[in-house]
Protein backbone atom coordinates (compact mmCIF):
# COMPACT_ATOMS: atom_id res chain seq x y z
CA UNK A 1 0.00 0.00 0.00
CA UNK A 2 1.48 3.31 -1.10
CA UNK A 3 1.55 6.01 1.56
CA UNK A 4 2.53 9.63 1.09
CA UNK A 5 3.03 11.93 4.07
CA UNK A 6 3.63 15.65 3.60
CA UNK A 7 5.27 18.00 6.10
CA UNK A 8 6.84 21.44 6.23
CA UNK A 9 3.86 23.72 5.73
CA UNK A 10 3.26 26.79 7.85
CA UNK A 11 2.84 30.54 7.96
CA UNK A 12 5.39 32.73 6.18
CA UNK A 13 5.58 36.35 5.12
CA UNK A 14 5.49 37.33 1.46
CA UNK A 15 8.96 37.05 -0.03
CA UNK A 16 9.93 34.28 2.34
CA UNK A 17 10.72 30.60 1.77
CA UNK A 18 9.46 27.19 2.84
CA UNK A 19 10.49 23.65 2.01
CA UNK A 20 7.86 20.95 1.85
CA UNK A 21 8.69 17.26 2.19
CA UNK A 22 6.78 14.18 1.11
CA UNK A 23 7.92 10.84 2.49
CA UNK A 24 6.79 7.89 0.39
CA UNK A 25 6.47 4.29 1.54
CA UNK A 26 4.88 1.01 0.55
CA UNK A 27 6.86 0.17 -2.56
CA UNK A 28 9.78 1.26 -4.69
CA UNK A 29 9.15 4.34 -6.79
CA UNK A 30 11.75 3.93 -9.50
CA UNK A 31 9.14 3.87 -12.27
CA UNK A 32 6.93 6.55 -10.79
CA UNK A 33 6.20 10.17 -11.53
CA UNK A 34 5.78 12.29 -8.39
CA UNK A 35 4.12 15.68 -8.22
CA UNK A 36 2.98 18.56 -6.07
CA UNK A 37 -0.49 20.04 -6.44
CA UNK A 38 -2.19 22.78 -4.46
CA UNK A 39 -5.74 23.80 -3.72
CA UNK A 40 -6.88 27.16 -2.44
CA UNK A 41 -10.35 27.67 -0.89
CA UNK A 42 -13.03 27.74 -3.56
CA UNK A 43 -10.61 26.80 -6.33
CA UNK A 44 -9.79 23.62 -8.21
CA UNK A 45 -6.72 21.57 -7.41
CA UNK A 46 -3.90 22.83 -9.60
CA UNK A 47 -0.60 21.41 -10.78
CA UNK A 48 2.55 22.89 -9.24
CA UNK A 49 5.39 20.64 -10.42
CA UNK A 50 6.35 17.06 -11.20
CA UNK A 51 9.47 14.90 -11.41
CA UNK A 52 10.32 11.47 -12.73
CA UNK A 53 11.79 9.42 -9.87
CA UNK A 54 14.45 7.95 -12.14
CA UNK A 55 16.18 10.38 -14.43
CA UNK A 56 14.91 13.48 -12.68
CA UNK A 57 13.02 15.03 -15.59
CA UNK A 58 10.95 17.96 -14.23
CA UNK A 59 8.03 20.14 -15.20
CA UNK A 60 6.54 23.21 -13.50
CA UNK A 61 3.44 25.34 -13.70
CA UNK A 62 4.16 28.73 -15.26
CA UNK A 63 3.01 30.44 -12.05
CA UNK A 64 5.89 28.95 -10.03
CA UNK A 65 8.71 28.70 -12.58
CA UNK A 66 11.86 30.36 -11.29
CA UNK A 67 10.55 30.41 -7.70
CA UNK A 68 9.84 26.75 -6.84
CA UNK A 69 12.17 23.77 -7.21
CA UNK A 70 11.12 20.13 -7.01
CA UNK A 71 13.65 17.46 -6.09
CA UNK A 72 13.88 13.98 -4.59
CA UNK A 73 16.19 11.94 -2.41
CA UNK A 74 16.15 8.37 -3.69
CA UNK A 75 17.80 6.94 -0.58
CA UNK A 76 15.21 8.53 1.71
CA UNK A 77 12.24 7.99 -0.63
CA UNK A 78 11.44 11.65 -0.09
CA UNK A 79 10.14 14.31 -2.46
CA UNK A 80 10.79 18.00 -1.79
CA UNK A 81 9.35 21.32 -2.90
CA UNK A 82 11.56 24.32 -2.21
CA UNK A 83 9.43 27.45 -2.41
CA UNK A 84 11.14 30.84 -2.62
CA UNK A 85 9.84 34.37 -3.15
CA UNK A 86 6.45 33.31 -1.85
CA UNK A 87 3.40 35.38 -2.72
CA UNK A 88 0.00 35.63 -1.06
CA UNK A 89 -1.49 33.81 -4.06
CA UNK A 90 0.63 30.76 -3.17
CA UNK A 91 -1.56 30.25 -0.09
CA UNK A 92 -3.16 26.81 -0.39
CA UNK A 93 -3.13 23.25 0.86
CA UNK A 94 -0.24 21.50 -0.89
CA UNK A 95 -0.56 17.83 -1.81
CA UNK A 96 2.00 15.24 -2.82
CA UNK A 97 0.91 12.75 -5.50
CA UNK A 98 2.32 9.68 -7.24
CA UNK A 99 1.54 7.61 -10.30
CA UNK A 100 3.21 4.58 -11.89
CA UNK A 101 2.93 6.14 -15.36
CA UNK A 102 6.45 6.01 -16.67
CA UNK A 103 6.18 7.36 -20.19
CA UNK A 104 5.51 11.04 -19.48
CA UNK A 105 5.02 13.59 -16.69
CA UNK A 106 1.30 13.99 -15.97
CA UNK A 107 0.04 17.44 -15.01
CA UNK A 108 -3.65 16.72 -14.34
CA UNK A 109 -4.79 15.67 -10.88
CA UNK A 110 -6.90 12.76 -12.22
CA UNK A 111 -3.78 11.17 -13.70
CA UNK A 112 -2.34 10.52 -10.24
CA UNK A 113 -3.29 7.44 -8.25
CA UNK A 114 -1.92 8.14 -4.78
CA UNK A 115 -2.23 11.25 -2.62
CA UNK A 116 -1.00 12.54 0.69
CA UNK A 117 -3.21 14.23 3.26
CA UNK A 118 -1.97 17.74 2.42
CA UNK A 119 -0.10 20.45 4.30
CA UNK A 120 -1.26 24.06 4.69
CA UNK A 121 0.90 26.89 3.37
CA UNK A 122 -0.20 30.41 4.30
CA UNK A 123 1.62 33.45 2.93
CA UNK A 124 0.85 36.74 4.65
CA UNK A 125 1.18 39.99 2.73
Amino acid sequence: QVQLVESGGGLVQAGGSLRLSCTASGRTFRDYAMAWFRQAPGKEREFVGAIRWIGGRKDYADSVKGRFTISRDNAKNTLYLQMNSLKSEDTAVYYCAATPRSDYLPTMYYEYDYWGQGTQVTVSS
